[in-house]
C-alpha cells in the first residue's frame, strides 16, 4: 500500500515557518549516525566479554569452593558456551541498547537487574534441555559477578559518553517547535548540559499575522513543509514545545513527523516534578498524566530516619579519629576551641545547635560586617570563595569537608538527616521568598542535590533554590541512597565547597 500526503495549498505555502538558524543543511549526520552504530557494537561486545568473564570466574571459583559437586568444570563451561548467545538477546529485550531509556542510571541499573534475572533464568533452561546439573551455589555466584560487572562496566560506558558528549560527539541534532517560553526553556537546559545528548540546531516558528480575537497560541505551518525542512537539515530529532501549539496541529504535525521516521518528543511544563512521581493513563483519548502526592508521612519517613541514624553511628565511629586528629591541628594552630557551634535552621523552623570543626579565626562573626560586600553569590546566601578569616588548617579541612564530620552528631540526635537542604542561618531565611520557605518542610541534611550538582559553583537563585526545592518536592529513599554516593566523588574531586 502506497501513502499519498496532501496536496498543498497557495495559502498554506504563505505560511512562513521560519527555522532559527537557517542552515540549508547539516553537516555530519550521516557520520553522527555511524558513531552511534559503531557504539552501540562496541557495548554490545563489552557486555558480551563483561558476562563472558563473570561465567569463567563463577564457574572457577565454584570448582574451588565445591570441589565435591558431581558437575564437572567441563560440563558447567559447555553450558556457559551454549548460553552466551542469549545474553545479548535479553540485553536487547531489555531496552540496553535505547539511550531514551537509559536517562538516570537508576533506570539502567534496573534494566540490568532484570536482564540478569532473565538471563539467569535462561540459562537454568538450557542446563536442563543439556541434562547438566547445575547446583544452586554456582547459580548464586553466577549471577553475582554478572550483576556486579556489568553494572560497573555500564557506570563506566556511562561516563565515557558523558566526556565524549562534553566534546560535542554522540549528540542527537534536534529542532524545537516552538519559540515561547517552553521552547525557551527547553534550548537553555539543552545547551546547559551536553550529558543530555542534544545539540540544539534551531526553533521552527509561525510568524502568521494573527487577526483581531485569534487565538494568542501560535500555530505552526503545515506539518509536510516543516517535514521537508527537517529532512533536508538531516535532523532527525523534534521537540515540540506543548504550549505553542494547539491540540488539532501538534496531533497532525507528530503524525506526520514520526510517519517519516523522526523521533518526537513533546515537551511539558512539570519541570520540577520527578519522573518517578508520574504515571501516563488513557483517560478517553488522552494520554493522562498522574502526579503522586509527597509522601511526608507513614514507613518512607520512619525508614529515612533508621538509615540515617545507623549509617550516622557508623560513619561516627569510623570518623573519630580523623575528627580527633583534624580537631588538634586546629587548636595547636589558632587560638580558641576547636569545634563550635552556631544556630541553623531546621526543619518547621525550629532553631538547633549545628556543630562544625573550626575553619574560621574566633571572631570571625564580629568580622562579617568587613567583609559582605565581598560575597559572590545572588540573594541572602553568604559565600567568599577565599574568605580572609578562614585559617591556613580550616581551609583545607574545607576542602575535604572534614569540617562537616561532627554535624554526624546531628544527625543522631534528629535534628539533621544525612540528606536534605543544607540548613541555613536565620538572617538567611528572613532573605527567602515565600517559596523558598518550602525548604523547612523537611529536615535539613549534611549533604544533598546542591552539593552534588556543583555545590557552590552555582549560585544562589538558580542552583541552591531551584535543587533544594526539587529535592523536598520529589525525595525518596532511592534518591537519598544515590546523592550518598555522588558526594564521596564530589568531596575527593574537591567540587566546590558547602
Amino acid at each position: 500500500m502506497t501513502s499519498t500526503e496532501t496536496p498543498t495549498t497557495e495559502a498554506e505555502m504563505s505560511s512562513p515557518v521560519l527555522l532559527y538558524p537557517d542552515s540549508a543543511s547539516l553537516p555530519g549526520a550521516p557520520t553522527r549516525r555511524n558513531a552511534l552504530n559503531s557504539t552501540k557494537i562496541t557495548l554490545v561486545i563489552a557486555d558480551l566479554l563483561v558476562v563472558s568473564v563473570a561465567l569463567v570466574a563463577g564457574t572457577w571459583i565454584h570448582e574451588l569452593t565445591n570441589p565435591t559437586d558431581p558437575t564437572s568444570a567441563a560440563q558447567y563451561m559447555g553450558l556457559v558456551l551454549a548460553s552466551l548467545p542469549v545474553w545479548p538477546l535479553v540485553f536487547t529485550q531489555q531496552l540496553l541498547y535505547r539511550a531514551r531509556y537509559l536517562s538516570r542510571r537508576i533506570d539502567e541499573i534496573n534494566r540490568v537487574v532484570r536482564s540478569v534475572a532473565i538471563g539467569v533464568l535462561v540459562t537454568g533452561g538450557i542446563s536442563i534441555i543439556l541434562k547438566v546439573q547445575v547446583g544452586r551455589q554456582w547459580i548464586a555466584i553466577v549471577a553475582a559477578l554478572v550483576l556486579s560487572l556489568t553494572i560497573i562496566e555500564r557506570l563506566i560506558a556511562r561516563s565515557l559518553f558523558d566526556r565524549a558528549r562534553r566534546n560535542g560527539t554522540l549528540l542527537r541534532p534536534v529542532v524545537i517547535a516552538g519559540r515561547n517560553a517552553e521552547g525557551q526553556f527547553v534550548r537553555e537546559m539543552l545547551e546547559s548540559d551536553s550529558s543530555l545528548g542534544y545539540r540544539f540546531h534551531g526553533f521552527i516558528e509561525d510568524l502568521v499575522e494573527r487577526e483581531p480575537g485569534e487565538s494568542p497560541i501560535a500555530l505552526l505551518g503545515n506539518p509536510a513543509k516543516i517535514v521537508r525542512k527537517v529532512n533536508e537539515m538531516g535532523v532527525n530529532s523534534v521537540i515540540i514545545a506543548a504550549t505553542a501549539i494547539d491540540v488539532g496541529s501538534s496531533n497532525r504535525l507528530i503524525r506526520s513527523l514520526t510517519e517519516h521516521g523522526i523521533h518526537v518528543e513533546l515537551s511539558s511544563t512539570l519541570c520540577d516534578i520527578a519522573a518517578h512521581r508520574l504515571t501516563v493513563r488513557p483517560v478517553g483519548r488522552v494520554p493522562m498524566m498522574y502526579v503522586e502526592p509527597v509522601q511526608r508521612t507513614g514507613w518512607r519517613p520512619r525508614a529515612k530516619r533508621f538509615f540515617d541514624a545507623l549509617t550516622a553511628g557508623i560513619l561516627l565511629v569510623l570518623a573519630t579519629p580523623i575528627v580527633l586528629i583534624a580537631g588538634l591541628a586546629v587548636k595547636l594552630t589558632s587560638p580558641g576551641p576547636a569545634f563550635f557551634s552556631q544556630a541553623r535552621v531546621g526543619r518547621d523552623g525550629e532553631l538547633f545547635p549545628m556543630h562544625k570543626l573550626r575553619t574560621m579565626v574566633v571572631d570571625a562573626e564580629a568580622q562579617l560586617s568587613s567583609v559582605e560586600h565581598l560575597s559572590e553569590t545572588t540573594g541572602p546566601l553568604f559565600k567568599i570563595e577565599n574568605d580572609p578569616r578562614i585559617t591556613p588548617v580550616g581551609r583545607w579541612l574545607r576542602r575535604l569537608s572534614i569540617d562537616e564530620l561532627p554535624q554526624l552528631f546531628n544527625v543522631i540526635k534528629g535534628e539533621m538527616s544525612l540528606v536534605g537542604p543544607r540548613p541555613a542561618l536565620p538572617r538567611e531565611v528572613e532573605g527567602w521568598n515565600k517559596e523558598l520557605h518550602n525548604r523547612l518542610r523537611v529536615q535539613p541534611g549534611i549533604t544533598g542535590m546542591w552539593q552534588v550538582n556543583g555545590r557552590s559553583d552555582g549560585d544562589h537563585d538558580s542552583k541552591y533554590a531551584q535543587l533544594d526545592l526539587y529535592y523536598v518536592d520529589n525525595w525518596s529513599l532511592v534518591t537519598d541512597l544515590a546523592i550518598v554516593a555522588r558526594t564521596i566523588p564530589v568531596v575527593l574531586g574537591r567540587k566546590g565547597q558547602y
